[in-house]
Parts: C-alpha cells; structure tokens; sequence
C-alpha cells in the first residue's frame, strides 16, 4: 500500500523536490483574467487548469447541481490525460489565492479518485515566488502519456435529498465554509438568495488559515474542528460552501489534521437557494 504524503507542500519543500524528482505542477487559478495571468507569469514548469471548463461541468440551470457541478468521470479523465498525469504522478496544484479556492477542488477530485501523490502548495503562488521559486512566461506543454482510467469517486458525497433529511439533525453537521455575512444573510455577492441551510452551522475557511495566508498547524486544525465535530464520525459530517469548490480547502484542511475526510456537498448554497427549500438567517441586530 503506498504511503500517504501530507496533502500540503511548503514552498521551500517544493523548490527542493522540483530538483530531485520529475513533478507535474499545476496553476488551477481561476477568475477574471487567470488565463491570461498564467500566459504572463507562472511558476516554471506549471500546466494551467480551468475550473469552468475541466473541473466541473457547468450546467445552464444552477438549480441542477448548482454552479460548479463535478464534471463527469470520463471528462476528468480525458483532463488528467491531456494533462499528462498518470496514476504514478506526483503533482503539485497551487492557485493565486492561497490554496484556498481551485486548487483545493483539484486536490479533492484527484484524491478522489484514488490518485496518492497530489498536494496542494501552501501560500499559494505568491508564497512560491517570495521563496525564489522561478517563474516563467511560455505556454507550457504536457507530456502526452496513456489514458487516465478513473472508475468511481471514492471519497465520499452529499447530495441535496440527503441534506434534506440530515440537516436538523444533532447527529450529523452540516457546515457551511463560506464568509460569516453570506451565511447570517446580510450579503449575497454571488448567487440570488441570502442565508444558510437552517441547521448548518458556520466555519469560515479563512479560519483555516493564519494572518500571512498559510494554513495552521496540524495540531492546531485538528484541535479546532474535533471541538465542532463532537464525537461525530466522518460520514455524519457534511461540508458545503457556495458551489463546491472552497468547501473543498476545508475538505483539505481536515486531511491536513490527520482526521477522516467528510462528505461534500457539491452544489452547496448555489444549489439549495434555488430549489424552493427553507433558507435561515442569522442577521445581527
């Protein structure tokens, strides 16, 4: 059986295994202007990885799945073919905001698949760069190699009938990750309705995270959420955010801490508003 490696690479650790071994690194920024970014500045080596359009499968009606449903298995794996990424690949996976968004999902979705060597650079991109990772401009080219053969997602996930059932329920959690004023309902930047799936309760990601954008400890996550979690196996537990990609950071987090990975919910609060179900809010007075 392989030997599990910690789901997060420091900076210099990467510098130093990026002399030694043959890694695929992988720029999963996303947002307005990431592609471009990436043509201008990468760090030496990296393949870029859209979120829209390779690791999910975006559907016309957000109701469904919400706005970043997992894409199929055949379609991921024809990306981690083109990719060049084979069950044997050590990959590292970095985005411009601290780990915390893209990168996480990608961590998640080739953890999910059995994949072992994958692991998310800590700090991000910037983080590698002030640590004199170097950088380049080029497009870079994959190596073409043999098809990636997936067969199930293996980690486990939530859908919204089981959330439905589970989610006023004491002996299961339901934990919402996004900002503590989208979960109160006193803004909604992104998706059409304010508030949180009642019963949920709130741990921000960025909680997960200390003032410079790294991640605390193990010992320290670990302590924060067996304090949250109770005496709550795994599979009681169920994380979701906006539309299934930064609940993915809290995901990695708990790995990070040595405990067992809960279950996602994908389509997360994009998916929930939008289907007529009850919405909570916590608004301060």
């Amino acid at each position: 059986m392989p030997q599990e490696i910690s789901p997060i690479i420091k900076p210099d650790e990467l510098i130093e295994l990026n002399q030694t071994s043959e890694l695929i690194i992988i720029d999963a920024s996303n947002g307005n202007g990431a592609k471009e970014n990436y043509g201008d500045k990468h760090l030496e080596g990296a393949l870029y990885v859209d979120l829209n359009t390779q690791l999910a499968n975006i559907n016309a009606d957000v109701s469904i799945g919400g706005r970043h449903p997992l894409p199929t298995l055949e379609q991921f794996s024809e990306t981690l073919t083109n990719l060049g990424i084979t069950p044997a690949s050590h990959v590292v996976v970095y985005d411009d905001k601290n780990g915390s968004n893209a990168a996480a999902r990608f961590w998640w979705m080739l953890k999910s698949v059995g994949h072992n060597k994958i692991q998310v650079l800590d700090g991000g991109f910037q983080a590698a760069i002030k640590a004199g990772f170097r950088t380049a401009s080029k497009i870079e080219k994959p190596l073409k190699k043999e098809p990636y053969k997936i067969e199930n997602w293996l980690l486990p996930l939530a859908d919204i009938h089981e959330i439905d059932k589970v989610a006023q329920d004491t002996d299961f959690l339901v934990v919402d990750v996004r900002d503590e004023e989208r979960y109160n309902g006193e803004k909604e930047p992104i998706d059409l309705v304010a508030g949180h799936i009642p019963g949920a309760i709130n741990i921000p990601f960025t909680t997960n995270l200390d003032s410079n954008g790294f991640f605390l400890s193990p010992e320290v996550l670990k302590n924060n959420y067996l304090k949250e979690f109770g005496d709550r196996a795994a599979e009681n537990v169920i994380v979701h955010c906006g539309s299934g990609v930064t609940a993915c950071q809290t995901l990695l987090a708990i790995a990070y801490a040595g405990l067992e990975i809960p279950k996602l919910y994908v389509g997360s609060w994009s998916e929930w508003s939008r289907n007529n179900r009850l919405i909570a809010t916590s608004k301060k007075e």
